[in-house]
């Protein structure tokens, strides 16, 4: 019955198409309803399934419209790409309940705690390498924020600062690889190549990390946070010796895919035999007995994951069936053809969605729409996925779906409305290595190219 009522509703449409393009109505109709959904409390994954359903009713017969919708979402999983996923979350698993974090902290802390405020730098370099290993920046935002958070509690730093620091740090291992954004990033663009990706990460992601450090150490600095100790060469060697197991991880998952030894699904569960033995063998963190709880964290992460990627596969085809980024292509360019202009219109666009917008779905949805019209104006693929991963990760931090601001502020045990205010001078951090990734192409491509991937 309610099927019918919408195909009514789409019949009563067609007198509107004489006036207004059925592109625009579609598109209409389709954010609509997404807001609507979004608005009632519905989850995300079920407001995309829906909107896109409405949509299609619109347009085509009730039936077919169900079918079509329920086989392009059961094929958007049909990937062996998608495989990563899951193990890189049990990786993580076992990184993050393994004594990793604790490591990677001692050893930023000889490398950088010299510095005035120097438990500033010892947070947002521990949060880059953990977040390099696990790939998940909910991930270090609570190892990191959970183990930093006292510590620098002890030396009389304030907490919502601490936590402003922890939040916005831990997006950078969403750039820098192995990242599970970047591998749904590939599916969605059609096969871009994930190790070029993963290679390209690197520098934009150290490039957030610095401009982090740079803004964080001034605040640090101007609340008077200037407590430092030595550097000890011999304490650098010790700490690093201990933290080496882990670091490799890094080596042997991207120099594996890099040297083409295995492909990146391959690499995600050799990272987890890895972690594994790391974390119960030598340090014998994890036990027997901690692996169903493991597993099941595992299952359910995958699971929500994969509910996103698979609606959100659907509202693409969707809005393919009825050429929506045709449309949009074609209007913002008819607006300017300047790269320079584009690129900040887009840049603006995905801003905003990615403060009301989870990463997966905003990069499965848009990048189909975005993705043509950048690559009319000759900007490469790989330069614009980390483009889109950067920005979308501001949105990370952001109310009100930011999974890192809650997960952090949980940690740190402050409420959100006090870390706004000395989280916003990190938000123009990352907003001007946002600016500098993105004009800047060089940044991205320069180690893909010498790589030749």
């Amino acid at each position: 019955m309610y099927c019918c009522d919408v195909a009514l509703f789409g019949l009563f449409l067609q007198p509107l198409s004489c006036q207004f393009p059925m592109e625009l109505i579609e598109i209409l109709i389709l954010i609509a309803s997404f807001a609507v959904l979004l608005t009632l409390g519905v989850p995300v994954a079920y407001s995309i399934g829906l909107a896109s359903m409405i949509t299609m009713l619109v347009g085509i017969l009730p039936l077919a419209a169900v079918t079509t919708l329920a086989q392009r979402m059961a094929t958007g999983l049909d990937s062996f790409a998608l495989l990563a996923i899951p193990f890189f979350i049990l990786a993580g698993q076992f990184m993050n309940r393994g004594g990793i974090a604790i490591r990677l902290v001692d050893f930023a802390k000889t490398l950088v705690g010299m510095l005035p405020g120097g438990l500033v730098y010892v947070n947002i370099l521990a949060c880059m390498l953990f977040g390099a290993i696990s790939g998940s920046a909910v991930a270090a935002a609570s190892a990191i924020g959970g183990f930093m958070g006292p510590r620098m509690a002890d030396e009389g730093y304030d907490k919502a600062f601490s936590a402003a620091v922890n939040i916005t740090s831990s997006t950078t291992g969403m750039i820098i690889p192995p990242s599970n954004i970047l591998i749904v990033y590939s599916l969605a663009s059609g096969g871009v190549s994930i190790a070029a990706l993963f290679v390209a990460g690197y520098l934009p992601g150290i490039l957030l990390g610095l401009s982090l450090m740079v803004v964080a150490g001034i605040m640090a600095w101007r609340r008077g946070y200037r407590t430092g100790g030595g550097f000890k060469l011999r304490q650098v060697g010790q700490k690093g010796l201990q933290a080496l197991p882990s670091l490799l991880l890094l080596f042997i998952v991207i120099g594996g895919i890099v040297g083409g030894v295995f492909t990146a699904t391959e690499a995600s569960a050799i990272a987890v035999v890895y972690t594994a033995v790391l974390a119960m063998m030598v340090y014998k963190e994890v036990k027997i007995k901690d692996l169903p709880a493991m597993l099941l964290d595992t299952a359910n992460t995958t699971a929500v994951v994969m509910i996103l990627i698979s609606t959100s596969t659907g509202m693409s085809w969707v809005m393919s069936y009825e050429n929506i980024p045709q449309a949009v292509s074609n209007a913002m360019l008819a607006v300017s053809d300047s790269p320079i202009v584009v690129l900040l219109l887009i840049n603006l666009i995905l801003f905003i969605v990615g403060t009301f917008m989870d990463m997966t779905p905003a990069v499965l949805i848009f990048t189909p729409i975005f993705l043509p019209v950048v690559t009319t104006l000759g900007m490469d693929p790989i330069h614009f996925g980390i483009v889109m991963v950067t920005n979308l990760c501001i949105g990370l931090c952001t109310p009100p779906v930011g999974s890192v601001l809650f997960v952090g502020c949980g940690v740190a045990g402050v409420s959100i409305d006090k870390v706004i205010r000395p989280i916003l001078p990190l938000f123009l951090a990352m907003l001007g290595a946002l600016v500098l990734i993105t004009y800047w192409p060089a940044l991205s491509l320069w180690l893909p190219k010498l790589l030749g991937l």
